[in-house]
């Protein structure tokens, strides 16, 4: 069965699930909600959704386990929906996996547009041309695949399009609001430790070579060097 426009929700607050199930069947998304923590994965892997909107906050497991349960077996986009705005709550779950972090209370219109910008990229693109091949990495953002030395590498969207994007502009330097501007596709409410915490994953995933690299300016941001 397609899956394009199933859409979880795991929320302990069953107010909150019926709001954002209202909103995005509005939009033509299919929506599931659970609202307990032991019950999420099993429903991640029967409903088989094509983005998670997460709580931390919930019974019997928390938002931070589940996220890496799911990364575990799937690089399926999630959104993290909670009440803990701390910077610390946000780079924690950025780290496990999360693709965005949105703080209660939001606005309804905001998560709406951060889901069809998350769904936009993964909807097939006809370009062909939409590939970076350098010695040893070549990224496809045709099928969202990086390939490094021969082996195909698990990565999440959101990490893929910034390490697309960085190094299809070679040698030239971003900072991180241009970062967030360009890959989250709308005004980005939070830090900019945000791509920091990204490009750290992308880092750990995909070690440079001689001939290139994700490379900080200090100061100002990031670019893909290519010597």
């Amino acid at each position: 069965m397609d899956n394009k426009t199933r859409i979880l929700i795991v929320d302990d607050d069953e107010n909150i699930c019926e709001l954002i199930s209202l909103y995005l069947e509005k939009e033509g998304y299919t929506t599931k909600t659970v609202h307990h923590g032991l019950d999420a994965l099993p429903a991640f892997k029967q409903f088989n959704p094509a983005l998670v909107i997460l709580d931390l906050m919930l019974p019997g497991k928390d938002g931070y386990d589940i996220c890496k349960e799911i990364r575990q077996v799937s690089d399926t986009p999630i959104i993290m929906l909670t009440a803990k705005g701390e910077t610390f709550d946000k780079i924690l779950g950025l780290e496990l996996g999360a693709d965005d972090y949105m703080v209660k209370p939001f606005d309804n219109k905001e998560l709406t547009a951060r889901v069809k910008a998350v769904m936009r990229r993964l909807s097939p693109k006809e370009d062909r041309s939409r590939q970076v091949t350098l010695p040893g990495l070549v990224i496809n953002m045709n099928n969202y695949t990086v390939t490094f030395h021969g082996e195909k590498m698990e990565m999440p969207p959101k990490e893929l399009e910034l390490l697309y994007y960085l190094a299809s502009n070679p040698n030239h330097v971003f900072t991180r609001e241009q970062l967030l501007d360009r890959i989250w596709g709308y005004e980005y409410i939070g830090d900019t430790r945000t791509v920091d915490v990204h490009v750290k994953r992308i880092r750990e995933k995909i070690s440079e070579s001689v001939e290139w690299g994700i490379k900080t300016v200090w100061g100002i941001g990031y670019k893909f060097e290519v010597k």
